[in-house]
Order: structure tokens, then sequence, then C-alpha cells
């Protein structure tokens, strides 16, 4: 039994081998002796696998419908809807899983570095590796804030070994993922990818931010010595977290935050970053930061040494490792900020045909914020072997729970309020398509991210890109200007042409189901096919 006299009886949980909050080494104790396959890697991080699930799975996620209380969700293929009595017969499900294993672990955490706004989330689960991963992922409590923490102000039952029953009505599978807001729980069945309960957190204070006036993100954020705020939305992929880990600013967050009146404040206590190709050399503050306490996700090693293959791929493209946001030597902690300066949309544009930089105007910031155009990365999802052209409204769809609109009109409300100056980067293709062209040189984009920070293309000329009609700068310092002009590094200019004309064509065609709640200045923003 635990050492406190703590019980999960108020939910139905009799089990009496209950294990909370357990520091980091006992964690690794508790891993090492019983979880399969469980190794520590040379550099100290614990090694483990997530089991058939090695990505989110966006299509067994289910919000249960309460009538008067989720009437603003919104419903479709992102929100898809549970009956009450369908949920309560996978959360007893799960209930009697836990009640049925030999050991129930319990990490309690706070999602929010804002005080005002921040949301006290218990987790329980009955893998270790589950815990401490969302003892990363959350921010930790003092011995003070654990001995006043008490009810939860939402509950993540992670009975993911134990499936759901695919004969469930509303079921698509054996795994669901069903958040409650009347009961304000996450119950995860069918999947132990760890990655679903971070997500699940987030998806919740993207419902529950709004309400109090507050900008839920996906995004990370980085601050300069200035005190200059820095925003890069993009979907998983990207580069948020690789570009964010700056060495000569400080990072707030690489994933997930909320833009107040106050300010930023970052969601987690901890990053998630994609660990596949990751080396010393390319992303030398993600490498250190595999340490005691980090945890690898389905990756590869030398049985003899534990020294981890990043190249190797064979289990999954999308290998992470999560760590403690204070293993970035130059996190800022806390992890607040002011007002941004500049908003960075990142975009994999796999046609190869968007800039490697352009400025956007408020118009277009929108347009372009509402259509979240880039790939789905390889792994990032189950069934997802290459990159595919994709939009995903607010670059962060899949965790939307009201209308784009709404974030929308936040986002513009925000940049007007204060000033701040949108820029779309292109970290995907250049010089052909995917299968063609080449991935963006990581030391260009970082050189075109240094030069929005120090103000090096406040004084350039720009010119109007003819189709997609963003101000694309002429000169950019340590970036060859032959890149800057995408058509030139194309060796076809006709197939750039129809490659630009294509990907335009699918921005208009996606824009079209959601032209009603945009101003005409926002729709007629976007690219002329």
């Amino acid at each position: 039994m635990s050492a406190d006299s703590f019980s999960l009886e108020y939910l139905g949980i009799s089990n009496q081998n209950i294990y909370r909050n357990l520091s980091r080494a006992k964690l690794y104790q508790e891993a090492i002796l019983h979880e399969e396959g469980a190794a520590i890697s040379d550099l100290g991080g614990l090694m483990l696998r997530s089991g058939a699930k090695t990505g989110r799975s966006p299509q067994d996620k289910r919000v249960v419908r309460v009538d008067g209380l989720t009437d603003d969700v919104w419903w479709g293929k992102i929100n898809i809807p549970l009956e009450r009595r369908n949920y309560e017969i996978n959360r007893e499900r799960a209930i009697d899983y836990f009640n049925s294993v030999k050991r129930v672990y319990v990490f309690d955490g706070f999602a929010g570095w804002a005080p005002e706004y921040r949301l006290k989330v218990r987790v329980i689960c009955t893998r270790p590796y589950h815990a401490l991963f969302m003892q990363n992922m959350l921010i930790r409590p003092t011995a003070e804030q654990l001995a006043d923490f008490d009810t939860p102000d939402f509950t993540i039952m992670n009975a993911g070994r134990f499936p759901a029953n695919r004969h469930t009505e509303q079921m698509s599978s054996k795994t669901s993922i069903d958040l409650d807001f009347e009961r304000n729980e996450l119950t995860i069945l069918g999947t132990e990818y760890a990655g679903e309960m971070k997500k699940g957190v987030f998806t919740v204070m993207h419902y529950l931010m709004p309400k109090q006036d507050v900008f839920s993100m996906h995004c990370s954020a980085n601050e300069g010595d200035e005190g200059d705020v820095s925003l890069f939305f993009g979907l998983s992929g990207t580069g948020k977290t690789t570009l964010s880990a700056d060495p000569r600013r400080h990072l707030i967050g690489d994933d997930e935050h909320c833009w107040s009146n106050d300010g930023v404040f970052n969601i987690e206590g901890g990053c998630y970053a994609k660990a596949i190709g990751l080396s010393k050399e390319k992303e030398p503050e993600i490498y250190n930061a595999i340490r005691f306490g980090s945890v690898l996700e389905n990756v590869i090693y030398d049985e003899a040494t534990h020294v981890v293959d990043f190249d190797n791929s064979s289990i999954t493209e999308n290998t992470r490792v999560a760590y403690p946001i204070e293993f970035i030597d130059n996190a800022k902690i806390p992890c607040v900020g002011g007002h941004p300066k500049n908003i960075i949309f990142l975009t994999y544009d796999a046609f190869g045909v968007l800039p490697p930089v352009s400025k956007l105007t408020p118009e277009q910031a929108m347009y372009h914020f509402i259509s979240g155009y880039t790939a789905k990365v390889a792994g990032t999802e189950m069934g997802v072997t290459e990159p595919q052209a994709t939009f995903s409204a607010c670059f962060g769809g899949a965790f939307l729970v009201l209308h784009p609109a709404r974030y929308a009109e936040m986002l513009a409300a925000k940049m007007q309020q204060h000033g701040a100056t949108v820029w779309m980067v292109n970290t995907g293709m250049t010089g052909g398509g995917y299968g063609v062209g080449q991935r963006m040189s990581l030391k260009h984009t970082r050189a075109i991210i240094d030069a929005i920070h120090d103000g090096s293309l406040e004084g350039v000329d720009f010119v109007q890109d003819p189709v997609f009609g963003v101000s694309v700068p002429q000169e950019v310092p340590h970036v060859p200007s032959t890149i800057l002009n995408p058509r030139s590094t194309w060796t076809d200019g006709a197939a750039y042409d129809a490659a630009s004309r294509k990907l335009a064509g699918l921005f208009n065609r996606n824009f079209e189901q959601y032209s009603e709640g945009a101003s005409r200045e926002v729709a007629e923003a976007g690219p002329k096919a």
C-alpha cells in the first residue's frame, strides 16, 4: 500500500495499492520492475514503448453531449458526440479495470502557470511510464500546494491497457478517448499512447479559457532579453519545439499557451519533442534535456550500451522525448511573458511552393490562421506514413472545442490591441514537392527566425507573391537570396506554376466552410488561383 491513506473510493476505485505522487526515482524503479521492456538510456532517460498505438487516434475521440452545457461545442468530425449512457459504460469499464490491477498510480499537477487561471488535474493510470510522463508535462506542485490540493478540477482516468467494447453504441473501435465536461473527466480506453493525456488537458483548456476571455493557442513561445515575446503556431512536425528552443532566447513553452489581458502563459510544465533524427549538433537544447527524469518513447537502442539510435524509425516516425521544462537551460520559470511582438505561422508545405518567409497583412493573418495549412507528418497520427497536405483550423483543429471563428476573433482582437506582426515561415519543401525537392535547411530557417527577432527585415524590400499575395523579403541575412523566391528553386517553372495554382485552389475550397463567418476582407485575403 502507498505511504499515505489516500483513497479513490469517491470514484468507485477501491484498489488498495495506490501509489500517489511518487518521485522520479521511485517511478523509474516501478517501471524497471513492472514495465515490460523498460530500460534506461545511456543519457539517463527512461525508455518505454507505448504499445500498438504510437500516435494519437483523433477518430476515436468523443465528447459527452450534455444539454445546456455543451450547446456551444463545435460538433462534427473533431468533436464527435457521445451520449451519457455510452460514456457511463466506458467509465465503468475503466473503473473495473483499475480495481482489477495490482497497482494504480496517481499524479496531481497543475495546468496553467498563471495562478488565476490554473487548473488542478489528477491523473490516474496503471503504468509508471504514464505517471512520469504527466509529472513531466503538468506543472509540479510544491509540498504546500499538494497539501491543499484536495478535490481536482479535472480528472484523467487512463485505463488504456483495457479496450472499449466495440459493440457499445457510438464506438468506432476498441479505442475510445472520452471527454465529459459535466463530470470534468477524461476516460481513456484501448490506447497507451501518452500523448492522449497531454492533448486531453489541452482540449479542456481550449474549452474553458475562452469562457474567461483568455485566448488558448496551439503554439510555442519564447522571449528575448528585452522582453519581446514571439509565438510559433504550427502542427506537430513543423518545428515549434525546435525553433522555440533558441539558446539566445528564453523558452516560455513549446506547445500549449494562453494569451490573457496580462500576457502569455504556458499551460504545461514540460516539453514533448519529436526525437526522430535528433542530434546534439542540430538540436543541442533538446538533446541535452535527455537526462534522468526524461521519458523516451518508442526508440530503438543498442542492447549492450543503451545508446539510442535516433535515426531508427522501425517502430514509428513519431519517436518522442518528454522532459520538464527546467531541463532546458534557458527556460523562463515561471513560464509567463508579456504580450507578443511577433507571431510566426510555421507551415510544412509539402507542395514546395510557399516562400521560406513572408509577412502577412492582418486580413491575411486571419485567413491563414483559420485555414491552418500544413502537412500531416509521418507517424504523428496512426495510419499516416508520409506527409499529406492538410488544413487544420487555428493550427490545431484536432483540439478545438468551440467553432474556429471564436478563436480567430480572439486572435484578431489581441493582434489589434497589441500591434503584433505576423509572419509565415515554410519549414517544408523547396525546389519541388515532396519526393522531388528537399526539406528547407534548418540552418536557413533559424537565420530567418533570427532576422525576424533582431529587426533585420524591417528595412529590406518586399515583393508580393503573385498567387498568395503575401509580402516576400528580397534579402535575409545568412540566407541565399535564390531560395527566397520559391519558383526560382524549381528546375521547371511551369511545373511550379501548376503546383502553386493547385495549392491555391485547395486553400479556396477549404475556406468555403468558414466564409459565412468571415468578413469580406478576410475571405478576399486568400490566394488567387
